[in-house]
């Protein structure tokens, strides 16, 4: 399928495998999505209905990071893994706390780039942008994020829900390290990242579905994802799930507590 967008080229989209950001989309009730994000969607709710809640709790946890770090005084970002807009935005997050917060959105998805337009809508006195690249060529990202971050400066890296795609023969971790080595002392990396630790069962068989359809899912054990914050020092209160971390700087997801949430987030400070 093309995409045409007003002074871009167009866009080609694959319709034929499902993609995460879509499907991200559709569990928020998005309509950015189409029939086969949809279909595997539904596989995932038939394994574990709490799923839409789980991306909201995500959502969540990137609105309460971004305004905890704007409110300790960062003024650059750069979300790697962006997904389809859904406001609030982290842009708007940052920029209500601080109106000249300057924002880079990545991801890979050609359908991301279709909406640019709306997550460029920042304040006056800021900046955002949309670069279209893949968190697997880090080199790429940190030479499109340059031309609007200033690396000498700290720059909260954020890669929300981002790399349990990502699997270790992509070379997770060293992704991470080679994006955090251009970061300045100062900065912070935020993650959030599902795991198996807490449902097994299903956990394997959503990995073997997303499998057959194409979706690499590589769950991570709480030691796993903490090696991702080697070389930083973790905010308080360091690995949590989720919604438990720092509740009191957004609105509870209707849901959260019903159950587990099979995920694991955090923030860290490079020394």
């Amino acid at each position: 399928m093309e995409f045409v967008m007003s002074g871009r080229p167009p866009v080609e989209i694959d319709t034929s495998r499902p993609h995460p950001a879509r499907m991200y989309d559709w569990y928020l009730g998005g309509k950015d999505n189409y029939p086969v994000d949809e279909a595997m969607g539904r596989q995932m709710l038939a394994l574990d209905p709490r799923v839409p809640v789980m991306a909201r709790v995500n959502r969540a946890f990137m609105h309460r990071s971004t305004r905890w770090l704007a409110r300790n005084g960062v003024r650059q970002f750069l979300d790697i893994g962006t997904g389809i807009p859904t406001e609030p935005n982290l842009h708007q997050i940052a920029q209500e706390v601080a109106p000249d917060a300057r924002v880079v959105y990545c991801d890979n998805d050609p359908i991301v780039l279709a909406h640019a337009e709306a997550l460029l809508r920042g304040t006056p006195d800021g900046r955002t942008e949309y670069l279209q690249a893949d968190v697997r060529d880090p080199g790429a990202v940190m030479e499109g994020a340059r031309k609007v971050l200033d690396f000498g400066r700290p720059v909260a890296l954020s890669l929300i829900a981002l790399l349990h795609f990502v699997s270790d023969e992509d070379g997770a971790h060293d992704l991470v390290r080679r994006l955090t080595a251009e970061l300045s002392s100062g900065s912070y990396l935020v993650v959030t990242h599902a795991t198996a630790d807490f449902t097994p069962e299903e956990s394997k068989a959503a990995t073997e579905k997303l499998k057959d359809a194409g979706v690499t899912l590589a769950l991570r054990s709480r030691e796993e994802f903490t090696r991702f914050f080697d070389g930083f020092d973790l905010v308080d209160p360091g690995v949590e799930v989720p919604h438990q971390w720092h509740p009191e700087l957004g609105d509870p997801v209707p849901g959260q507590d019903d159950g587990v949430i099979p995920g694991y987030g955090a923030v860290a400070r490079k020394v």
